[in-house]
């Protein structure tokens, strides 16, 4: 094995904003047991509200770095699913592998645990069989596939798809600056359920 395979460390953790009252999640996790029963899978959250990117972001970010190197995260929040933009793997320096759209999500991971390599899944390969002519679960076909696929070392990370810039789409926000003695920033989340704003 090379290096790289021995780093991932079948686990597999998913995040989505799915919720659960439906079979959608539940077939994402289908999809990935069938690449490998051996994988053990992790729910980050399925309670991202609706297309909330810079939630999805913030979780993966708050979380990630509890998880042991070689973990695969998949991160469907897809406001763009069915256009043109881009479905990656992001590696980060920290070991830790991240599938999802190129759409912000991957904004504060990229900054606090640094951008190793980025590549594009090639679909040809990394896509469930027969999926083809569904549009619109990538979730299900594409990423919890290929997410298994890496987890369980079927696939090295660079038969994932071809390597692209360092570079991921990012959520412009305001850095925390202290100016003329009035600190600015942002308020990541409104922790609703204990009353707490996160800064």
């Amino acid at each position: 094995f090379t290096p790289c395979v021995r780093a991932q460390n079948g686990i597999v953790v998913f995040q989505t904003d799915f919720g659960l009252k439906d079979g959608a999640v539940s077939a994402m996790k289908g999809v990935a047991m069938g690449v490998s029963g051996d994988l053990k899978l992790f729910d980050l959250t399925h309670e991202i509200p609706a297309y909330n990117i810079w939630e999805a972001a913030y979780r993966l970010e708050q979380t990630a770095v509890y998880w042991p190197k070689g973990t695969v995260f998949v991160s469907v929040v897809d406001p763009g699913v069915g256009t043109e933009r881009k479905s990656v793997v992001l590696k980060t320096k920290s070991g830790h592998f991240f599938v999802t759209p190129d759409n912000g999500t991957l904004t504060l991971v990229a900054e606090s645990l640094g951008i190793d390599e980025v590549r594009e899944i090639d679909e040809a390969t990394n896509r469930r069989k027969n999926s083809e002519k569904s549009y619109t679960f990538h979730g299900r076909d594409v990423y919890a596939y290929t997410a298994a696929r890496l987890a369980s070392g079927k696939i090295t990370y660079e038969q994932v798809g071809g390597q692209l810039a360092k570079e991921v789409v990012m959520i412009p926000y305001q850095k925390p600056a202290l100016v003329n003695n009035t600190l600015k920033g942002t308020i990541a989340i409104l922790d609703i359920q204990y009353g707490n704003i996160w800064t």
